[in-house]
């Protein structure tokens, strides 16, 4: 019953990426902190900066979750973590990365 159902074959990759956006929430507001206190101490572009860096993960998430979820079968442990949230914040890096040839081309 569990084999037919498609969320149970993705449960490693949702627990992942949820636990993982769950960690990028305090790390977004930590650098826009940093980053705001080193232009200037204003509470406008702190908000501002870490409403854009909660952007950049949230679209990071949709875009890892369609491309790579459906081939994530490994268990979900602390180094697979550290790399799904490495990932939710460098996700650009995937756009950049060289496509492959189809098989068979």
């Amino acid at each position: 019953m569990l084999d037919d159902d498609p969320l149970w074959k993705l449960r490693h990759a949702l627990a992942g990426l949820a636990l993982a956006l769950l960690l990028s929430v305090p790390v977004a507001a930590l650098i826009a902190r940093l980053a705001a206190d080193l232009v200037a101490d204003s509470y406008a572009l702190r908000a501002g900066l870490y409403g854009a860096l909660l952007l950049h993960v949230v679209a990071g998430a949709v875009l890892l979750f369609v491309r790579v979820a459906q081939h994530e079968t490994r268990p979900l442990r602390p180094a697979r973590l550290l790399l799904w949230l490495a990932s939710l914040w460098l996700w650009p890096l995937l756009l950049t990365g060289r496509r492959r040839p189809p098989p068979g081309a």
